[in-house]
């Protein structure tokens, strides 16, 4: 399967870097010297929460001091970003970065509070996780492109929600919409928390959205799982087609738009630290413990260090940045 390919290849970076593994760099020392705090730019109960809480528990046992989640929802994460973006510089304030905060967000709004390119260091990828395209089971569609017939069928009177603006579930509705030419209302939420009361209600009839916080729901039969937008199946759904396999005829060939995530630190925080913070993060996703968490979870482990994940964010900035001057999308 290729997501396991993808978590044994991603083990690689381990072998490759035993400083980061085992060697606490001396002038990080006496850092750190009182509890770190994580900002999750999101609310509690979505991937980017339930990802941070993994990591953060294990990070805690590492470095010695406990890692303290704190939920700064708004604004599509910008205003979680920003705090970290703007916090002191000494290692004790940290982001749980998503696909929006450290990519998308630059592109899509017309002016952000900070620069992800310069304000935020990168430290370290943690893993990845398919969103899914996901209808309340009272919609009368069994498949994506029975989604597509009824949309074009009432343009602009069916709406799908996402965790908010900038978010990859807002990116791939939009592409989505772009690409098969449908007119959905986009109702952009603080979290994936507030998305599935409203799917659940009926009040929204579709949710593009990281998969995992839907997977009980789904396993009820109170939703459908019409498709996934990773390139392949994904392990958690492998009877669900992909995007591009159910939309292959819909104009959907070559759909992909897998969200992930990872740590990040105030740019000018010293390079020792970053080494230490990413050190114990990958130590932390080589343990079994830790790996079979994240997959609980529906997401698949991708350790990455600072230079490989510096090059990774790079790519996705070009991805996102066409696939936004495709869709059209811009927000104030």
């Amino acid at each position: 399967m290729r997501t396991t390919r993808r978590t044994l290849l991603g083990a690689l970076p381990l072998l490759a870097a035993p400083s980061l593994l085992h060697v606490r760099p001396a002038a990080a020392a006496s850092w750190p010297d009182r509890p770190i705090r994580l900002i999750v730019p999101f609310q509690a109960g979505g991937a980017t929460d339930v990802t941070a809480r993994v990591i953060a528990e294990q990070l805690g046992t590492l470095l010695g001091q406990p890692v303290v989640i704190d939920n700064r929802a708004g604004a599509g994460g910008n205003l979680g970003a920003d705090a970290v973006a703007k916090a002191e510089p000494d290692g004790h304030t940290l982001l749980m970065a998503t696909i929006g905060t450290a990519s998308i967000n630059q592109y899509l709004y017309q002016k952000l509070p900070y620069d992800a390119q310069k304000d935020l260091a990168p430290i370290a990828l943690v893993n990845e996780v398919a969103n899914g395209i996901i209808v309340d089971a009272r919609v009368p569609a069994q498949s994506l492109a029975e989604l597509v017939a009824l949309a074009k069928g009432d343009p602009g009177g069916m709406n799908y929600g996402t965790p908010g603006n900038g978010t990859s579930g807002h990116l791939c509705g939009e592409l989505l919409k772009s690409r098969a030419g449908i007119d959905l209302q986009h109702v952009p939420y603080r979290g994936t928390g507030a998305v599935i009361p409203e799917l659940l209600a009926g009040r929204l009839q579709v949710a593009v959205d990281n998969l995992p916080a839907y997977l009980p729901h789904l396993a009820s039969g109170a939703l459908r799982l019409l498709a996934v937008t990773s390139k392949e199946r994904w392990f958690t759904a492998p009877e669900t087609p992909t995007v591009a396999e159910a939309g292959a005829t819909l104009g959907l060939k070559g759909f992909e738009a897998v969200a992930w995530f990872g740590l990040q630190a105030p740019a000018k925080v010293p390079r020792p630290v970053i080494d230490a913070v990413a050190g114990a993060t990958l130590r932390a996703l080589a343990e079994a413990p830790v790996q079979a968490k994240l997959r609980e979870i529906g997401s698949a482990p991708r350790p990455m260090d600072p230079e490989e994940f510096g090059r990774f964010i790079a790519s996705e900035n070009a991805k996102w940045a066409e696939v936004v001057r495709i869709s059209g999308a811009r927000l104030e």
